[in-house]
């Protein structure tokens, strides 16, 4: 017998499953986590792995059982009453602390009125994003950037999503997923382009802070921070495992890139199935 029919496999984590922990290197550290347990993955590039899904899904904010997991580990009524689950996280533009209405005030003031940043990356084309300054560069490295440069810096959630929509206008904000599986991305100058963008918005830009002074300050001394993902070969067509319906995903590692593995068999999204009970396996 040959290849994965043949593979001898040893237990090395099982428990709910949470998004990969990076680490910037030369080449990315990547560390799978099920449970308490923590695997080191770059090491084992070329080796058969396999993952699990034992049909049990734990909410990561309660811990109750749930059929279905809601905004990646969430139960239903978390999903429906968490300030962290809201519309406004994921369109930070539509933050309605103001008016009274925040899901839960002390969690909104201790994470929505810190200091956050815009910046240009490349995943797969150029594209503006934005995060709190702490999760950087966890942020780029969990969106497959292969670069990125820090644009502004602004003091609260809510403006920071009003200045991506001005920004809009002229810069993506998504990225090409399977172009960035492939490792497939356009050759950017990112600090030509911070030169563009500033010069493009001028005027939109300085009605904002004339709007909210000191609150959107730019950030006019910055490197590029280059980013390259363990890998020995990319995928020429992109297949993805599901686990709601095919609870096995299983192959040779041979990238790691965002909050993927990506198999010789297809490409698994660990990050979308946080919470899911898994046993991960290796040769």
């Amino acid at each position: 017998m040959t290849g994965i029919d043949s593979v001898n496999w040893k237990l090395a984590a099982s428990g709910g499953l949470q998004k990969m922990r990076v680490q910037q290197a030369d080449t990315v550290d990547y560390f799978l986590r099920a449970g308490d347990q923590e695997v080191y993955l770059n090491d084992l590039l070329g080796h058969y792995l396999r993952l699990e899904f034992k049909q049990n899904i734990q909410c990561v904010y309660c811990g109750r059982k749930t059929k279905t997991s809601f905004n990646q580990g969430y139960c239903y009524p978390c999903f429906q009453s968490l300030a962290q689950c809201d519309r406004c996280i994921m369109s930070p533009e539509l933050c309605h602390f103001a008016e009274g209405t925040c899901r839960e005030p002390e969690w909104g003031e201790t994470h929505c009125f810190q200091e956050h940043i815009v910046y240009l990356a490349n995943s797969s084309s150029l594209k503006v994003g934005i995060t709190r300054h702490t999760q950087l560069p966890v942020r780029w490295i969990d969106q497959g950037a292969v670069a990125a440069l820090p644009l502004f810096a602004v003091s609260s959630r809510k403006l920071v999503g009003l200045l991506e929509v001005m920004l809009k206008q002229w810069l993506a904000d998504k990225t090409n997923w399977r172009k960035m599986l492939k490792h497939e991305f356009d050759e950017i100058d990112l600090q030509q382009e911070r030169i563009r963008i500033l010069s493009l918005c001028e005027q939109p830009l300085r009605q904002l802070q004339e709007a909210h002074p000191g609150q959107i300050n730019v950030i006019s001394e910055s490197d590029v921070q280059d980013f390259r993902y363990p890998s020995i070969s990319w995928p020429k067509k992109i297949s993805t495992f599901n686990l709601d319906k095919q609870p096995v995903a299983e192959g040779k590692l041979l990238a790691i890139k965002g909050q993927y593995l990506i198999f010789d068999s297809g490409c698994l999204n660990l990050r979308k199935f946080t919470a899911y009970d898994v046993d991960f396996y290796t040769q």
